[in-house]
């Protein structure tokens, strides 16, 4: 079995097409071939089903495999850079809109000045979609909504916010200073999906007082959800943070009684030693986070 066999595999898999891996990898497509079938060769079972292009249920096993085989070979490097006070190397991360709209800036900033060698790529998507990403190794890290749910993942708490009703101003609710579970179950409100995270916690709390809720949509986004409610669509129960200083002219968030505080967490992979520069933006992203909610940093509202 060769590292060449190994990063075929993976790059089938990431561009979709074995011309793509080729691209991707600075070859031609009859060497990605080849080598993918010497892989099954070895291991006497098809890893890519050639009519589909698709990663079948053993190269599924084998590909897992791969990408922590492939992420420990980068982090050799990586580490002996750590050595020369230099530290360079890629780091993937993932978040959670909710949380990059302030959070980005910020890390972006602060990496420039502390770890100028260091690759960041940012990709942004939901827990259900960035959770699966970590596991298999295609994220080293992620900012995501508390519970993370794989077994395979720890979690950290990076910090927690109020969740809030946001109105426009010129809603009956917006004259409130507060508003309770009861007093939402007469409105439709624009709700995440059922079974993400921050529903489960909408959810907990709104049969904790004996209601249940009204969705005019579910959505799995919560920028999606915000930018219908800015939009005029609807209310919605979002974190504090979703509505911003430019909005608060045509918007207010009003607090609900008897809810518990959004948290989020930063996760890594619950096995193996980080390379180098994960750890370094690891650290980085709780210090930022600190810093931010510190006296005299940026404030994030609740």
């Amino acid at each position: 079995m060769e590292i060449r066999q190994l990063e075929a595999l993976v790059g089938i898999a990431d561009h979709g097409t074995f011309s793509g891996a080729a691209d991707a990898l600075g070859t031609v497509q009859s060497n990605i071939s080849n080598r993918i079938a010497r892989l099954e060769t070895e291991l006497g079972s098809e890893l890519v089903d050639r009519a589909t292009g698709y990663i079948t249920e053993s190269g599924t096993i084998v590909l897992h495999r791969a990408r922590r085989i492939l992420s420990e070979l980068n982090a050799i490097a990586a580490d002996v850079s750590e050595l020369k006070s230099d530290i360079r190397g890629d780091v993937n991360l993932g978040m959670i809109g909710t949380a990059g709209r302030w959070i980005v800036p910020l890390l972006i900033e602060a990496q420039r000045s502390s770890f100028a060698h260091i690759a960041l790529r940012i990709s942004e998507g939901t827990n259900s979609a960035l959770e699966p990403r970590v596991v298999n190794g295609q994220l080293d890290l992620a900012v995501l909504a508390w519970p993370v749910l794989a077994p395979e993942l720890l979690d950290s708490d990076l910090f927690s916010e109020d969740l809030v009703l946001i109105v426009a101003r010129d809603h009956p609710l917006a004259r409130r200073r507060s508003v309770t579970f009861a007093t939402l179950a007469k409105h439709e409100l624009l709700l995440p999906l059922a079974g993400t995270p921050l529903r489960r916690e909408i959810d907990d709390a709104a049969t904790a007082q004996g209601v249940t809720l009204r969705p005019l949509v579910e959505l799995d986004g919560l920028r999606t959800i915000a930018s219908l409610t800015f939009d005029g669509y609807g209310p919605s129960i979002l974190p504090a943070t979703m509505l911003s200083k430019h909005l608060r002219a045509s918007f207010v968030a009003v607090h609900i009684d008897d809810i518990a505080r959004r948290r989020v967490s930063l996760v890594s992979r619950r096995f193996g030693f980080p390379a180098a520069p994960v750890r370094a933006i690891h650290a980085l992203l709780l210090d930022v986070v600190r810093t931010a909610n510190a006296p005299g940093g940026v404030y994030i509202p609740s």
